[in-house]
C-alpha cells in the first residue's frame, strides 16, 4: 500500500521525515502503514542523515509553587515532587510530558533520565511518597506519545549511580551505593530494543556518585568515590569496550579531585566539563579553558550539548531557583564566546536532578 496515494514511497518518506517533532504521535495514528514506517529505526536514521532531527532536552525537575507573603510579596519555591519537563531549544518552548500512569505523585526522586533513539528512559530513584528505593524502568516514546514499563533493573538496591547511553540502543548503569550506603563497583547494561538487562564485569574501583558518558564508541565511568572516602571524588575513570567486554582504568582522567556530573561529550567528539568557574574541554590528556561561566551560575547542576552549543543549568545559590545559559562554540574565537540567557518560564525554574538531550 502506498504511504501517500499517487506518490512513490520514496517521495512520501521525504514528506514524512520533515514532520515537526510535536506531530509524530498524530501522524502515527493516521494508519498502520504510517505508524510502522515512523516507528522503524531506519526512519529516524533517514531523518537524521537528511538533517531533519531536532534536539529536545528532558529534565527531571521539581515542581514550583507560588508563596504569597504579607504586604503583597510573592516568591517561588521548588517542591519535593518532581515531574518531567521538556525544552525545545529551537522554538524556545517549555512543556510537560504526560505523567507516568503508575506514579500519580510525580517521578522518582534521584532517578536518572537518558535518551535512546526516540525513547526517553527513566531509571531508578526513590518513590516520592514513601521514599523506598525503586528498581523501575519507565519508557516514554515520542512517536506514539505514550509510556510503557521496561524490565526492572536487577540486583541490589542502587542509588546515585552513573547512567549513560549510546543514544541508539544501550544504557549503562554503573556504581552508586546500596541500601547500606556502601559504594558499588557492579555494572549493568540495558538493551532497550530487547528490554533485557545484562550483568557486566565489575569495575576495578567502587564509584558512588560517578558519571557515565558514551565517548568515542566506549562507555566511560568517570570519578565517584569509594565507601571509605565519602565525598572525596576520585580523578580516575574506567572505560568499557562493548566489543571486547573489558575495562581499562585511566588514572588521572579528570586532572583534579572534582565532582564529574557535568562531564559530557559534545557533538565535536570532545569532552566538556565545568570546573572552578570555567567550562573546559579535553584535548588528549589535557583540559583546556573554553569560557568562564556566567556570573549568575555559580552552582552548576548540569551541562549539556547539541549542534555546536552548550547549555548550562544552575543557580547563584543552593536555595535559589534554576536558570540556564547557552554558549555557541562554533566559528568564534575564545575571546568572542558569549553566553546567552535562556528564557525560562517561572514554572520551569525548579530544582533539576537529571537532564538528557535527544535528537528526534
Amino acid at each position: 500500500m502506498d504511504l501517500l496515494p499517487g506518490l512513490p514511497n520514496d517521495i512520501a518518506l521525504e514528506c514524512l521525515i520533515r514532520l515537526p517533532l510535536d506531530q509524530f504521535s498524530k501522524a502515527a495514528s493516521v494508519c498502520s502503514h504510517w505508524k510502522n514506517e515512523i516507528k522503524h529505526p531506519a526512519f529516524r536514521q533517514r531523518r537524521k542523515s537528511s538533517g531533519f532531527t531536532r534536539p529536545v532536552f528532558a529534565l527531571a525537575q521539581a515542581m514550583v509553587t507560588t508563596i504569597r507573603k504579607p504586604h503583597g510579596v510573592t516568591t517561588l519555591s521548588s517542591t519535593q515532587f518532581y515531574r518531567l519537563s521538556l525544552y525545545d531549544p529551537e522554538k524556545g518552548n517549555w512543556y510537560d510530558l504526560p505523567p507516568i500512569p503508575e506514579l500519580v505523585e510525580g517521578i522518582p526522586m534521584f532517578c536518572r533520565v537518558v535518551g535512546v533513539g526516540s525513547d526517553l528512559i527513566v531509571i531508578g530513584g526513590c518513590d516520592p511518597v514513601n521514599w523506598q528505593v525503586m528498581n523501575s524502568v519507565f519508557i516514554y516514546n515520542f512517536i506514539s506519545g505514550s509510556w510503557r514499563r521496561g524490565a526492572d533493573m536487577p540486583g541490589e538496591q542502587r542509588l546515585f549511580f552513573g547512567c549513560g547511553s549510546d543514544s541508539e540502543r544501550f544504557v549503562l548503569v554503573a556504581g552508586g551505593h546500596d541500601d547500606g550506603k556502601n559504594a558499588l563497583k557492579s555494572v549493568l547494561l540495558y538493551d532497550v530494543a530487547k528490554d533485557e538487562w545484562v550483568t557486566l564485569p565489575e569495575m576495578a574501583m567502587e564509584r558512588d556518585e560517578c558519571n557515565s558518558v558514551f565517548h568515542r564508541g566506549k562507555f566511560h565511568v568517570i570519578g565517584g568515590y569509594p565507601t571509605h572516602a565519602q565525598g572525596q571524588f576520585q580523578r580516575s575513570a574506567e572505560v568499557f569496550d562493548l566489543a571486547t567486554r573489558q575495562w581499562c582504568l585511566e588514572e588521572d582522567f579528570l586532572g583534579a579531585d572534582t565532582c564529574p556530573q557535568t562531564c559530557l561529550e559534545g557533538d565535536d567528539g570532545r569532552l566538556y566539563m565545568c570546573q572552578d568557574g570555567d567550562v573546559v574541554v579535553k584535548y588528549d590528556a589535557t583540559w583546556r579553558h573554553v569560557s568562564e561561566l556566567p556570573g549568575e551560575i555559580s552552582n552548576v547542576v548540569y551541562l549539556t550539548a547539541w549542534q555546536g552549543k552548550l547549555l548550562t543549568v544552575g543557580n547563584a545559590g543552593f536555595d535559589e531557583l534554576h536558570g540556564g545559559y547557552e554558549l555557541h562554540l562554533r566559528n568564534t574565537s575564545s575571546k568572542e564566546k558569549t553566553w546567552t540567557k535562556v528564557d525560562i518560564p517561572d514554572e520551569y525554574c525548579g530544582h533539576i536532578q537529571s537532564v538528557c538531550c535527544l535528537e528526534i
